[in-house]
């Protein structure tokens, strides 16, 4: 049957390879039109913006960002089925941003979309930092790197506070040799891994700088801006009411309060901070409660938080600027 094809000869009306030749060109041909809104219910990623929407507070201008990027990657794949294929697109990669801004939970999502869209092959996601990936002596960083990147293959591979790889002032530093790993799967397996590189946006810049050949593989840029107070707040009682805690009023207005003093000292983490200063609200509540065990409580009594938890804070009985700044809120 392949006699023909090779030396040019029509085959016979009677001879079966024409009918499923033509049968196969029927099945290949591209479509003429494609209903991109059905192409988008079907992948599934809605669901996944819309848990973006609703798991993250503010952050508009990264879901905008997401979504340019799953409208790009689902118009790709539409193109891709009508035969105008610009080829794979690159996907690595650069979220920046202070800490507690979501980076992590965005890149998780990112994978999601990935997953569903057919860009990964299993949309899991390998957090890691400098320590996973470079060794302390000769030999030991090519095999970590490496071993790293096997874990991440099908998926997404987040690498947070991507700088600490490059250590200039360290010229025996390992760092470069993980680097040059990974910029080489970054190249030559793009079609199976995206890398995510996060931190701080000065330090992602002087990192660029001094790896241009990592620059020049990062196709999206993702800035995570801090959030507002108020943005704070409402990450605040999310959290509370996913634990089955409320603040009476009173605490409501301390905590604004204690929100408005904290974000601006130092080492503020975001949402980051919220969690940790709600955990220790709670041990003063479960306290306060132990101490006044003399009494029957209700679900209110244990799920209610009032003023005074919040204001045992060292942050409202001191001016001292590095109070707050560690692991006291």
């Amino acid at each position: 049957m392949t006699e023909h094809t090779e030396t040019g000869g029509p085959p016979s009306p009677e001879d079966p390879t024409a009918t499923s030749a033509t049968q196969s060109a029927e099945t290949t041909a591209p479509p003429v039109t494609i209903d991109l809104a059905r192409e988008y219910e079907e992948a599934g990623i809605a669901e996944v913006l819309d848990s973006l929407d609703r798991d993250l507070v503010g952050l508009e201008p990264v879901k905008r960002r997401v979504r340019e990027i799953a409208a790009l990657l689902l118009v790709e794949r539409v193109r891709e089925r009508m035969g105008l294929s610009a080829g794979a697109p690159s996907l690595h990669m650069c979220f920046t941003g202070n800490p507690g801004t979501g980076k992590t939970t965005v890149a998780m999502r990112m994978a999601e979309i990935l997953h569903r869209l057919g860009y990964c092959r299993k949309g899991h996601v390998v957090a890691v930092t400098r320590d996973d990936l470079v060794g302390q002596y000769i030999g030991h960083t090519a095999p970590k790197t490496k071993d790293v990147l096997k874990r991440a293959m099908g998926g997404v591979l987040f690498i947070d506070e991507a700088y600490y790889l490059h250590r200039s002032e360290n010229e025996k530093d390992y760092g470069q040799e993980a680097i040059e790993i990974l910029l080489q799967v970054m190249e030559n397996q793009r079609d199976d891994l995206v890398v995510i590189l996060a931190g701080y946006e000065d330090r992602m810049n002087q990192f660029f700088e001094s790896n241009p050949g990592m620059a020049s593989r990062i196709a999206h840029h993702v800035s995570f801006p801090d959030y507002t107070a108020d943005e704070l707040f409402e990450i605040a009682e999310k959290m509370l009411g996913e634990w089955n805690y409320r603040f009476d009023p009173e605490a409501v207005a301390a905590f604004r309060e204690y929100l408005e003093v904290r974000r601006n000292r130092p080492h503020f983490a975001n949402a980051r901070s919220v969690r940790n200063a709600l955990d220790r609200i709670r041990l003063r509540q479960a306290l306060r409660l132990f101490e006044e065990r003399g009494s029957e409580l209700t679900a209110a009594d244990l799920q209610t938080i009032r003023e005074t938890e919040v204001r045992a804070s060292r942050l409202f009985e001191t001016d001292d600027e590095t109070a707050e700044g560690g692991s006291t809120p």
